[in-house]
């Protein structure tokens, strides 16, 4: 019979090395799967508007970064309740995880509802404030608006996605993250082309020939269909979760209090690093349309490559924070190191393939030679800081688990800032685009470094003694 490691873990049963990798590489195969269907997702997007020309490519590059920051702020208000949960539900306190779970649906939801009215505001104006090119403004601004609409279900299935895998679910989530992905392309098909441009032999498919418009329609669909389907599955078949009689909303102060605490810094270091990114879109910007669309298009090919981490931290998160949650500090720590260790493996792996293939994942994305070269070009450089990239994602997670997120906030403030952004604008016009990666490249490199010295002290983690299950 297959050992439950996790409820090991939770009966506070000691966990040998093995056994620690063991349910780490349990929980995050799901995880990477959900998060590789999320970037494929955006490959998808990349590589259909791609067909459509340089023109529309560049316009959804130059809005990328701003849909980061919108969905990084979407993430953050849903990591402090799926963090608590994690932790609740670590300590046995499973109808205070329910409730944190109702509080995260209407408080997440109205927060995602402001945000889209803010993001739908700013559509028209986004163009000219990131100096992009008057030909690819109308592109530009149709994408964003239709994106900045499916802002709740996008917020959707990160509360319910979150909550699932913060009971230690991380299958079902993976599941419907590529489901998902394959609505993307059914419903991407639909929107972007006109009918008769794709043909299946002799039928010719229908189509809403919306261009780039089509593209966040599709997506954003998608994300609906699914996060619908979660929420029915969370509400009604979790066996940890699901609505119980007699169990009625309450909004407890302490732990808004202690949620807070958790997503503002995690919220700070998305702004943070979303407004970065789009300074380094406006530094981008003046070096042409091809460099545009070869900065887009490589963002999203790299963003296959340092996925898998991103999947290992969402279960480094799940399972410190149960290890909190449990009172066990030490093991907290060990699981810490194993994920971290495990997240630099595999990126030292994915750099590497990242750097041979290059320019086969450039050329996926679109036909345009030129921009193929220049994506291929910066890939290989960035293909050098993603074991070090790996560790800040997967440390992240750790530390997320504890609730211990300002000191990495700090961290990526003054990479971000005081490396990647002076380095990037002294570097463009001089060395264009390769420049501008390269900067980001010594930056990465600089934030892995400081993550694992924060990771080998100890302030990260609960005093000692501290009754964590309070």
């Amino acid at each position: 019979m297959k050992t439950d490691h996790l409820a090991l873990l939770r009966e506070g049963a000691p966990l040998t090395t093995r056994q620690q990798l063991s349910l780490t590489l349990q929980l995050s195969w799901p995880a990477i799967m959900a998060q590789l269907a999320t970037i494929i997702m955006q490959y998808i997007d990349a590589a259909m508007v791609g067909r459509l020309g340089a023109t529309q490519s560049a316009a959804v590059g130059l809005v990328a970064s701003t849909t980061w920051l919108f969905g990084g702020l979407s993430y953050a208000a849903a990591m402090g309740f799926n963090v608590l949960t994690a932790q609740r539900v670590g300590g046995g306190r499973l109808a205070d995880a329910r409730n944190i779970l109702k509080q995260a649906l209407v408080l997440c939801l109205a927060f995602s509802t402001a945000m889209a009215l803010l993001a739908a505001a700013l559509s028209s104006s986004l163009p000219g404030i990131l100096r992009a090119d008057r030909s690819i403004w109308k592109d530009a601004s149709a994408y964003f608006l239709v994106y900045s609409l499916f802002l709740p279900a996008l917020q959707l299935d990160n509360v319910t996605a979150g909550q699932l895998q913060a009971t230690g679910n991380m299958r079902t989530p993976g599941i419907y993250m590529v489901v998902m992905c394959a609505l993307d392309v059914v419903f991407n098909t639909l929107f972007i082309f006109p009918t008769g441009t794709i043909r299946l032999g002799s039928l010719a498919l229908p189509g809403a020939g919306l261009g780039t418009a089509g593209a966040a329609l599709g997506t954003g669909l998608a994300e609906l269909v699914v996060g619908l389907y979660l929420l029915y599955f969370v509400l009604r078949r979790s066996p940890v979760l699901r609505l119980e009689k007699g169990e009625r909303l309450h909004f407890d102060r302490q732990q808004l209090r202690t949620i807070l605490r958790i997503a503002a810094p995690v919220a700070s270091e998305k702004v943070i690093l979303s407004s970065a990114q789009i300074v380094s879109t406006a530094i981008v910007a003046p070096l042409g349309t091809v460099a545009i669309a070869a900065n887009s298009f490589a963002i999203t090919a790299e963003s296959l490559c340092y996925m898998p981490a991103f999947g290992i931290q969402s279960a480094a998160a799940m399972v410190v924070g149960q290890s909190v949650g449990a009172g066990r500090r030490q093991m907290a720590r060990r699981l810490g190191w194993v994920t971290v260790l495990l997240g630099i493996a595999v990126m030292v792996l994915t750099g590497g393939l990242l750097y041979l293939l290059a320019p086969q994942m450039m050329a996926i994305l679109t036909p345009d030679p030129e921009i193929i070269a220049l994506g291929t070009r910066v890939l290989r450089i960035e293909a050098f800081a993603e074991p070090m990239y790996g560790a800040s994602i997967v440390a992240g997670g750790v530390f997320q688990g504890t609730g211990s997120t300002l000191v990495p906030t700090l961290f990526n403030l003054g990479t971000m800032w005081g490396i990647r952004i002076p380095l990037a604008r002294l570097a463009a016009p001089r060395w264009g685009l390769p420049g501008v990666w390269t900067a980001m490249c010594l930056e990465l490199c600089v934030r892995g470094i400081l993550y694992l010295i924060r990771l080998v002290g100890k302030h990260w983690l609960p005093p000692e003694g501290q009754d964590e299950r309070a």
